[in-house]
């Protein structure tokens, strides 16, 4: 397959690995380069098995797909998912791929990539004519959201929710003897009488407030069980809200467990 403005403008791109520095080229004229490594089915066109943390790629995890001046990654149905700027992709569905795009491949963000110009020609690239890839915008709608409404929305309400249950399972107070509570209530009944001076008033209430601070007892009561929910509840909110998946997982792809069973 003919890569059009790519091939006439001599641009190369590659796949830069940055826990270890290593650049891999991608091949011109291929219409599919597979990514991950060795094995006795498919060809593997960018291998990362000498990588390290390589042991969380598939065998065969990802291909990108060329058609024209445009690239798509998809995901295999690798056991430990593609990632695209910290975003879950969908399996055996087509992402379009930007310059600068970070590619993740599984959890933790051990094996990234950045989707990059070969080093050496950034220079003179940036002087040649504007391909299509140049010209996405990084707001594109065909781009990977960063966080969409639903999860934005789902995240607000958990952590919400969590708030009013560990609001509603806390109890706390202070503990003062009776001598304390008599002197604040003997101080009040002097400052409401006109015929004693009311100096008096603010004295008693002055000595119930200093034994409130040097004998009160503050207690607190906590519902261990809602505490851990509430908890849970307000930081997986959080991650929804801040980057649209908990622990590696989205709204979609909870969805998409539940309608497999």
């Amino acid at each position: 397959m003919q890569l059009g403005t790519l091939q006439i403008t001599g641009l190369a791109l590659e796949l830069f690995h940055i826990q270890s520095n290593t650049s891999f080229e991608i091949p011109q004229n291929y219409p599919v380069i597979r990514i991950g490594k060795p094995n006795e089915q498919f060809p593997i066109d960018i291998d990362v098995a000498d990588l390290p943390s390589a042991d969380i790629v598939s065998r065969v995890h990802a291909e990108i797909i060329v058609e024209g001046n445009t690239y798509y990654l998809i995901d295999i149905g690798s056991s430990n998912g593609t990632f695209v700027n910290d975003n879950k992709l969908e399996a055996h569905t087509r992402y379009p791929l930007n310059l600068g795009d970070r590619i993740d491949l599984g959890n933790d963000n051990k094996v990234t990539f950045i989707f990059q110009y070969k080093q050496h020609q950034q220079t003179a690239i940036a002087t040649t004519q504007a391909t299509t890839i140049q010209h996405q915008n990084v707001n594109n709608s065909q781009q990977v959201q960063l966080v969409d409404g639903k999860s934005k929305f789902v995240g607000l309400a958990s952590m919400v929710i969590g708030v009013l249950i560990f609001a509603a399972n806390t109890r706390i107070g202070i503990g003062v003897g009776i001598s304390t509570i008599l002197l604040l209530i003997g101080g009040v009944v002097i400052l409401l009488q006109r015929r004693i001076n009311r100096n008096w008033g603010w004295g008693l209430i002055g000595l119930g407030v200093a034994l409130i601070v040097f004998y009160g007892r503050l207690f607190a009561s906590f519902n261990l069980l809602a505490i851990l929910t509430a908890a849970s509840l307000i930081f997986a909110g959080y991650k929804l809200f801040k980057t649209g998946k908990v622990f590696g997982y989205g709204l979609s792809s909870v969805k998409g467990l539940f309608k497999k069973q």
